[in-house]
C-alpha cells in the first residue's frame, strides 16, 4: 500500500453499496442500508471511510450516545459508540483500522464532544483485541451471549484526550 495513496474521509451516500460489501465480507453482523443512511444522517463525522486509488478498503461508523461511564466511575458522559469498523481481507494489516478509529475519536470529540469511545468485540477476534489494547482500549465488560451466535463479546472503552 502506498502510503500517500491512503486518504481517510467522510462517507458519501455512492459509498453505500461498497460499504455494505465489506461489511458482508468481513463481519457475520449486516445491517439494512437504512440503517447505514441512517447513521450517516445523525453522526456524519463519525461515518468515515478509507480510500486508496478511488477504491474503498475499509470503513468505520459510530453513533454519539449519552450513558454512564465505563471508565471513571459512572459518571455521566458523552460516547462514541463504534458500531462497525472492517477492512477489506487483502487490506489488512496495513494500519487502515488505526487510521480509521484515530480519525474518528478525533471527530468524535471535536464535532461531537465525546469524551469516551468504546465498542464490542468478540471475544475470540485476538487479533482485533490487540490492535484496540495497542491503540489504548482496555476491556471493561463481559457481555455473555451478545452476538446472534452466542458468542460473547468485550466491551473496550477509551478516553478521548482533548489532543488525540
Amino acid at each position: 500500500m502506498g502510503e500517500e495513496g491512503l486518504r481517510v474521509r467522510g462517507f458519501r451516500s455512492d459509498d453505500l453499496n461498497r460499504v455494505m460489501e465489506i461489511n458482508f465480507e468481513c463481519l457475520p453482523e449486516n445491517y439494512s442500508s437504512f440503517f447505514y443512511r441512517d447513521l450517516h444522517r445523525r453522526f456524519p463525522e463519525t461515518f468515515l471511510v478509507a480510500e486508496e486509488d478511488s477504491a474503498i478498503r475499509g470503513y468505520i461508523m459510530c453513533r454519539i450516545e449519552r450513558g454512564l461511564s465505563k471508565l471513571r466511575n459512572f459518571r455521566p458522559v458523552r460516547q462514541c459508540h463504534i458500531v462497525s469498523i472492517a477492512v477489506g481481507g487483502a487490506y489488512r494489516r496495513q494500519g487502515i483500522a488505526t487510521k480509521l478509529v484515530l480519525k474518528a475519536v478525533r471527530n468524535a470529540r471535536s464535532e461531537y464532544n465525546a469524551s469516551e469511545c468504546f465498542l464490542e468485540v468478540r471475544v475470540g477476534n485476538n487479533p482485533a483485541i490487540k490492535l484496540y489494547e495497542k491503540m489504548g482500549f482496555s476491556k471493561v465488560k463481559r457481555n455473555f451471549g451478545y452476538y446472534l451466535d452466542g458468542e460473547d463479546a468485550w466491551v473496550m472503552a477509551l478516553p478521548i484526550e482533548e489532543n488525540r
